[in-house]
């Protein structure tokens, strides 16, 4: 079908405003000749254009600068506005000014002449500045849009708050030394109530490979996509031959649409479209076609925003493409090494980010990335020495990042453990962190092994001291971590960041970063030696028990009240008993918007009682949680409680008591396992019981202190935000969404000095840093492990139908049930259903409340002592990890079989 059809051609438009007073002030698109961007705007004269090339652009009008200056100067604002900027005044106040001001009736008149002419559909109403969408400058996104605009009142309304926009903060920000404020149109185009939508780059805007379109299309409006609140499909047409070469689509969960007449927000998507594509091929090629077209018209590459409704395509916006792709194929973007090393070194070194504190997993934002160097540069040596390691070596080569990803350098650290008496033997550390990916028979290390003679012998003694020092204090030292994690806890939640200076917001920065150096060195011991004796338990069972001891260090269970991560499942089912008979209060929690359940509770006496005897502990004990926890830009429980309101639904609603959720295994040893051990002989048996006990007690003093951990993380992460908030103030950034884009060094930086804060993040480096994040998120999942260097672009993307999976049985058991793939905990929790198996990317200690309903967990990427492994274990629940692609093989509802015990995943009904 020509799409063009669907659209009223604009000499069909009737001339109603003719009427208006002042009628040569409105343009109507496709029908302004000669109106340039002085008259229409930069945003507005391209899509002028665009109609008259006859291309599918929705019917609109645009309410001329002329309009704008016409009424400033009848409204005397022209004067209060040059007096306000003549003093400096904040550019609130102007805004203010504007919005305020009642429109003169010949101008409202003209208006809704217009709006008359063009139907009186429901529109959105759109900046269009001088500037806006130039060559040299974009100015996208700088200026405001009120979506889904219906009635006289609301349109006046939007066209005032779009006027005053030439004075945003972020507007000001974005053209400061560029020029005067100069002048502003409006548009007002009929609404597309978009099925799918999204953006079309005619040149990649950062591979630079030639001859490839790039869309990214998601469910529902464009603004979700534009904000990051939703995931997208990401595809790649060849322009010559208009066929897709190239296809990565993304299980969506949200998507932004209308929730009511005039009210834009976040909803869900519908269940048969989450694993689907969002674009046909045959729609591809057809949107494929128009950006040629676009290109063709314009002569120059194009950032398309386009969107579909009913099958019809229609183009939103075309700007030309401001900056210069780069090719990013060079060698060191294939390498982990920050800086090129010898190429032994280089194409030897073993890479992993399996494991690595179960904090770095999946992609981070250059925020993220930038606070893992921090870590890696002021703390990881330390911990390091905390394990007993006497050289810690080069901090520079400890860690590694290759596309958005955080790695361990498995070589080296290996090579420096060989200070420690059980690591001597690099195998013992090495293979713990390997995947099925790597083969390391024929694996040598680049660095060697650690020097012997003196040197031997200095860190042996070194590390038996050190150890034994650990076994003496480990458990006071886990006790004073406890003591001080809720001292600064209930600091923090007693300061007002906000009324700090900047100088007193450095120092609570310097403060936290101590606390934070702090928890890490002193929960690194707990974390490697449950690590170690995993391993030694693993290894004599296979020594000492043969085919009788196959997966028994995996049988092997610990108390689980004993461990923090687990017992929060234990505490949310009690608050959720406490909301549940308190009708008031779970109607509340049942029916209330998530992003207002806690308002709502504050603002009711019943609900207050709840959330000061229910919430708060509960908070206090497990609220700086959340997924990810050393990527900064992610809320913690206490930040947004919306998934805790979601578990406490879905426990109150299915009635579950507290042995099913704890009642699972409370034994140290499965009867099976205590069968086998009895069959030793009574000195192996203990030496057994023995590395089980200390497995044990390291486990339970890792979790207590990991608390200490990521509470430390969620102190930096206020200070941070409290930055961001300044920064959006001032207009530097957009808005919050873009404190991900900020560079950690860079926020130490500004709150030391005494740079301003637009030139201590420079709105060209932020820019640069969100399309280098972009094209990362694009990207496939790299590899757990691998060897020297690794191209993520050529990484082989798996069948569609694959139905037979084979992965690392990590929790013993066989199940068999039906899917949930799982994407977003805080807009799924309310769809898991008890007995369903988890199938999710990897999991992280958030995830743990799901876990006690689940009746088996799958994930992609995880290893024998992952989050997902280990919590399966303690609640006795079948898991297999590191299965690559079981969310892209396996869709939600699939009846698959898991096998914990041979690893093996299988879908028996689709």
């Amino acid at each position: 079908m020509d799409t063009r059809t669907a659209h009223t051609p604009a000499s069909a438009l009737s001339d109603t405003a003719s009427n208006a007073p002042h009628r040569e002030l409105v343009a109507v698109l496709g029908r302004a000749p000669g109106a340039g961007t002085e008259t229409l705007g930069g945003k507005a004269a391209r899509l002028s254009e665009m109609i008259e090339a006859g291309l599918p652009v929705p019917p609109a009008f645009c309410l001329t600068t002329g309009l704008f200056d016409l009424f400033l100067r009848e409204t005397g604002l022209a004067a209060e506005i040059r007096a306000a900027e003549a003093r400096a005044a904040d550019t609130s106040t102007i805004r203010e000014l504007i919005t305020a001001r009642e429109l003169p009736e010949a101008i409202a008149d003209t208006i809704l002449a217009a709006y008359e002419d063009l139907g009186r559909p429901r529109v959105a109403v759109r900046s269009s500045a001088c500037r806006e969408d130039s060559a040299a400058q974009s100015f996208a996104g700088q200026h405001d849009t009120v979506l889904d605009v219906a009635g006289d009142e609301a349109l006046l309304d939007a066209v005032k708050v779009c006027w005053a926009s030439l004075w945003s903060d972020r507007a000001a920000a974005y053209r400061d030394g560029t020029g005067p404020t100069g002048s502003i149109a409006v548009i007002v185009q009929e609404m597309i109530h978009a099925d799918v939508s999204g953006v079309l780059f005619t040149v990649d805007p950062v591979g630079a490979r030639p001859n490839r379109l790039v869309v990214e299309a998601c469910c529902g409006l464009g603004e979700g996509l534009v904000s990051g609140r939703v995931s997208s499909d990401f595809f790649v047409v060849d322009d010559r031959t208009l066929e897709v070469i190239e296809e990565h689509v993304r299980y969506k969960v949200t998507k932004c649409a209308p929730l009511t007449p005039g009210r834009i927000g976040m909803t869900k998507v519908d269940a048969a479209d989450r694993n689907a594509p969002c674009l046909t091929r045959e729609q591809l090629g057809e949107l494929a076609g128009l950006a040629v077209e676009v290109r063709s018209h314009y002569g120059t590459e194009q950032d398309i925003e386009w969107a579909m409704h009913d099958g019809t395509l229609h183009l939103l916006q075309a700007r030309p493409i401001t900056t210069h792709p780069q090719d990013r194929a060079t060698d060191q973007e294939h390498s982990p090494y920050v800086a090129r090393q010898a190429d032994e070194v280089q194409h030897g070194t073993l890479w992993s980010r399996m494991d690595i504190g179960e904090i770095f997993v999946g992609l981070m934002s250059p925020l993220g990335m930038s606070f893992a160097q921090y870590y890696q540069e002021h703390v990881h040596a330390d911990c390091a020495a905390a394990l007993g390691v006497r050289d810690t070596g080069d901090v520079g080569l400890h860690m590694g990042y290759l596309q958005g990803h955080v790695y361990l350098n498995i070589s080296y650290t290996a090579y420096l453990l060989g200070q420690c008496l059980p690591t001597r033997d690099q195998r013992h550390f090495t293979r713990r962190f390997v995947s099925e990916e790597v083969d390391l028979a024929a694996y040598e290390n680049p660095f060697g092994t650690f020097p012997g003679g003196m040197e031997d012998l200095r860190s042996t003694l070194h590390w038996v001291q050190s150890t034994a020092t650990e076994m003496l204090s480990m458990k006071n030292r886990a006790e004073e971590m406890v003591s001080v994690r809720l001292y600064e806890f209930d600091r923090a939640r007693q300061l007002d960041l906000t009324r700090m200076s900047r100088r007193e917001l450095d120092a609570e920065l310097a403060r936290y970063l101590g606390f934070f150096h702090d928890a890490h060195v002193g929960y690194m011991p707990y974390y490697i030696n449950a690590f170690g004796f995993y391993g030694v338990l693993t290894e004599l069972c296979a020594k000492w028990l043969g085919a009788d001891g196959d997966n028994l260090q995996n049988r092997i269970k610990t108390d689980m009240s004993s461990l923090r991560t687990v017992a929060s499942a234990q505490e949310i089912w009690g608050v959720a008993q406490a909301a549940k008979a308190r009708p008031r209060v779970m109607g509340i929690i049942n029916e209330a918007p998530l992003e207002e359940i806690e308002e709502r509770l504050r603002q009711d006496v019943e609900g207050l009682a709840f959330w000061d005897t229910q919430m708060k502990p509960f908070l206090r004990a497990n609220g700086t949680r959340g997924r990810q926890e050393m990527e900064l830009t992610h809320p913690r429980w206490i930040d947004d409680p919306s998934y805790i309101f979601q578990m406490i639904r879905r426990y109150a609603a299915d009635g579950l008591s507290v042995d099913d959720i704890m009642g699972r295994s409370r034994a140290l040893a499965d009867g099976d396992a205590r069968t086998v051990l009895e069959k030793l002989p009574l000195h192996r048996r203990k030496v057994l019981e023995t590395v089980i006990t200390m497995y044990s007690l390291c486990s339970e003093l890792r979790e207590t202190t990991r608390m200490s951990m990521i509470t430390s993380i969620w102190l930096v992460r206020n200070v941070v935000y409290e930055v961001g908030r300044r920064l959006v103030a001032e207009g530097v950034l957009h808005s919050l969404d873009e404190v991900a884009f900020l560079d950690f060094e860079d926020v130490r930086a500004y709150l030391a000095g005494g740079a301003t804060e637009r030139e201590s993040f420079p709105r060209t480096e932020l820019d640069e840093r969100r399309r280098l994040y972009e094209y990362h998120n694009r990207l496939p999942e790299p590899s757990l492990t691998f060897i020297g260097e690794h191209d993520i672009t050529r990484a082989v993307r798996p069948a569609a139908d694959g139905a037979h999976l084979v992965g690392l049985g990590s929790s013993p058991g066989r199940i068999v049930g039906r899917a949930r793939i799982v994407e977003d905990l805080v807009w799924q929790a309310d769809e898991f259903l008890p007995g369903e198996i988890l199938v999710t990317r990897y999991t992280d200690a958030s995830w743990t409340p799901l876990f006690a309903i689940a009746g088996g967990v799958v994930t992609d990427i995880g290893s024998m002592l992952s989050h997902s492994s280990i919590v399966s274990r303690e609640f006795n629940v079948p898991s297999v990890v590191n299965t690559k692609y079981a969310t892209q093989r396996i869709n939600t509802g699939d009846m698959i079989v898991v096998d914990g015990d041979t690893g093996v995943v299988e879908v028996v009904e689709g």
